[in-house]
C-alpha cells in the first residue's frame, strides 16, 4: 500500500498507525498522525456494566480507581453489550468479529473448528508483535499455544485464583501466588521487552484476559474482607413477590430455587451477602491491575502511543428477577462495561451512547492497524463513534444463547435490543415470550407481550428476529453431548 494523506482525519490516522504500511518509522509516523499504533485490550470475566465507583448506580461502598481514571481520561461506552452472555461463546466472538451461531463455539465445553480465524493472525500479516496472557477457555481443558500469538501464556479452562500452572508458550509451569497479580506481571514483562531492540520498531498487540471476577469468587489475600459488613443495595425485582413475577416466563421463577437461583445458590453451598460482597472484593484485584498497565504505559512513555480498551465478556445477575450468573438476555447478563483510553487520540472524559457489541472489536481494532476486516466479520469498526464522530448504527442487537446440558434450568435464548425495545424469544419451549420498554421500564419488570397494543410490535420484532438468523445462517440450533451437570461439581 503506497503512502498518501487521507482526507478525513480518522482515516489519516488509522492509515498511518501500523510501521506495516508505510516505510520511514512507525514511531514517527504514529507521531504525526497524533494516534497510537498500540493496543492493549483487558479482557475481565463476569464484570457486570455498572460495578465501576463512576457510574450511578453502582454499590455506594465500591470503589474502582483505576476503571474511572481510565472514563476520566478515555470514553466511556455506555451500551455495550454480548452477543452471547457466555464465557467461551464471547471470547471467540471478540477474536473473531462473528456470532456464535457462525463462530461454532456455542458453549464452554465445544472445541474450536477447524479453520476458525482469530483477528491477532491479520495484525501479525501487518507488522504487529502479538500476544495473548490469561484466560483462553475455548476448547475447554485445552492450554496450548494459538495461531496469531507470537507469545503465550495461559491456563487450561477456568484456571483457579491462587497458585495457577501456568502454559508459557508452550511450557508449564507452577507458580506461587494470586492468578491477577500474577497474569498481570507477565503481562508488563512482555510489555518491556517490546523497548528494547528491534523489537521497539513494531507495534504491538496485547491481549490481558483475566479469570477475575468470574465465580466462584475469591479476592485477593490484601482485599479480603474490604467489605465485611457493607449493606448491600438488594435489586428491587429480587423479592419472591407475585408482582415481581407478574409476565416473567415460568423458568425464571423456577430458576430461583435453582443452581442460578437466590434461594438455592450452587445448591444450597453459598449464601447471597457473602456471595455479593465475595463478587465486590475480588473486583478490586482486577481494578489493581487495569492501573498497573496505565501506570506501566505512562511511566514508559507507551501511553501516546497506545489505546487500552477494558472489557468483559459477559455481564452478571445479582439478585435481579431472583437470579444470579448471566446466559440470559436480560440487562445485566448482557451489557458489559466498555471504555477506551488513549491520551491524545481519544478525547477525555466523554462517553458515546451508540451500541457497541463484542464482535464489533476485531474490526475495530483492524480498522486501528490499516489493516480492513475480513469481509466475513458480522461485527463492524465503531473507531469513528470512539473519535466522536457521528456515524450511523443497524439499531438492533442479536442476542443467541444455547441450551446447555451442565445448566439445563437456561432454556435456548434468543433476542433483538433495541434503543428502546428489547424482544426475548425461547424456541422449543411452551413459555412466555418477553417485551420490555427499556425506556419507561429499564428494570424489565412489565412484560408487554401479552398486550394488544403492542402484538404489532411483537410480530414484527419476532419476524425480524427470524429474518437477522435466517440471513446469516442462524436458523440451525446447535445440540451438544454432555459429560455432567451443574449438581455433579459438587460431589
Amino acid at each position: 500500500m503506497a503512502c498518501a494523506t487521507a482526507s478525513s482525519r480518522v482515516l489519516a490516522a488509522v492509515f498511518l498507525l501500523s510501521g506495516a504500511v508505510c516505510p520511514g518509522g512507525a514511531a514517527a509516523q504514529t507521531a504525526a498522525a497524533g494516534g497510537p499504533r498500540n493496543v492493549v485490550l483487558i479482557l475481565s470475566d463476569d464484570h457486570r456494566y455498572d460495578f465501576m465507583s463512576f457510574m450511578k448506580g453502582a454499590p455506594p461502598f465500591l470503589r474502582t480507581p483505576a476503571l474511572d481514571r481510565m472514563a476520566k481520561e478515555g470514553v466511556h461506552v455506555r451500551n455495550a453489550f454480548v452477543t452471547t452472555s457466555l464465557c467461551s461463546p464471547s471470547r471467540a466472538s471478540i477474536l473473531t468479529g462473528k456470532y456464535a451461531h457462525r463462530h461454532g463455539i456455542v458453549d464452554n465445553s465445544t472445541p474450536i473448528p477447524p479453520g476458525t480465524a482469530f483477528f491477532p493472525a491479520q495484525l501479525q500479516r501487518a507488522g504487529y508483535r502479538t500476544a495473548y496472557v490469561g484466560k483462553w477457555h475455548m476448547g475447554h481443558e485445552d492450554d496450548e499455544p494459538r495461531p496469531g500469538f507470537d507469545h503465550w501464556v495461559s491456563f487450561r479452562g477456568q484456571g483457579v485464583y491462587s497458585d495457577p500452572q501456568l502454559n508459557i508458550n508452550g511450557e508449564r509451569r507452577q507458580l506461587e501466588g494470586y492468578t491477577t497479580d500474577l497474569l498481570t506481571d507477565q503481562a508488563l514483562e512482555w510489555l518491556e521487552r517490546q523497548q528494547s531492540g528491534a523489537a521497539s520498531t513494531r507495534p504491538f498487540f496485547l491481549v490481558l484476559g483475566h479469570k477475575a471476577v468470574h465465580a466462584e469468587f475469591e479476592p485477593a489475600p490484601r482485599h479480603r474482607g474490604r467489605y465485611a459488613g457493607a449493606p448491600i443495595p438488594y435489586p428491587e425485582t429480587m423479592a419472591d413477590t407475585e408482582e415481581n413475577y407478574r409476565g416473567k416466563p415460568a423458568w425464571v421463577r423456577e430458576q430461583r430455587y435453582s443452581w442460578h437461583g437466590v434461594e438455592h445458590m450452587y445448591h444450597g453451598a453459598m449464601e447471597f451477602d457473602q456471595f455479593y460482597r465475595a463478587y465486590c472484593e475480588t473486583l478490586l484485584a482486577l481494578d489493581d491491575s487495569v492501573g498497573r498497565v496505565l501506570d506501566h504505559l505512562d511511566r514508559t512513555g507507551l501511553s501516546r502511543s497506545t489505546l487500552v480498551i477494558y472489557m468483559s465478556d459477559n455481564g452478571f445477575l445479582l439478585g435481579e428477577h431472583g437470579l444470579i450468573d448471566k446466559r440470559n438476555a436480560y440487562e445485566e447478563s448482557i451489557r458489559v462495561p466498555m471504555i477506551a483510553w488513549a491520551p491524545g487520540y481519544l478525547e477525555a472524559g466523554t462517553s458515546i451512547d451508540q451500541l457497541v457489541r463484542n464482535i464489533d472489536i476485531a474490526p475495530t481494532l483492524l480498522d486501528l492497524a490499516g489493516a480492513g476486516p475480513p469481509e466475513d466479520m458480522d461485527g463492524r469498526s465503531v473507531l469513528a463513534a470512539l473519535r466522536g464522530e457521528d456515524v450511523s448504527w443497524e439499531g438492533e442487537l442479536l442476542y443467541e444463547y444455547y441450551w446447555e446440558y451442565a445448566f439445563p434450568h437456561t432454556p435456548t435464548t434468543l433476542a433483538l435490543r433495541g434503543d428502546r425495545y428489547k424482544f426475548i424469544y425461547y424456541p422449543g419451549v411452551w413459555d412466555r415470550q418477553e417485551l420490555y420498554d427499556l425506556a419507561a421500564d429499564p428494570q424489565e419488570r412489565h412484560n408487554l407481550a401479552a398486550d394488544p397494543a403492542h402484538a404489532a410490535r411483537v410480530k414484527a420484532m419476532r419476524e425480524r428476529l427470524w429474518d437477522r438468523l435466517e440471513k446469516g445462517g442462524g436458523m440451525t440450533v446447535p445440540l451438544r453431548r454432555g459429560d455432567f451437570q451443574a449438581n455433579e461439581r459438587k460431589r
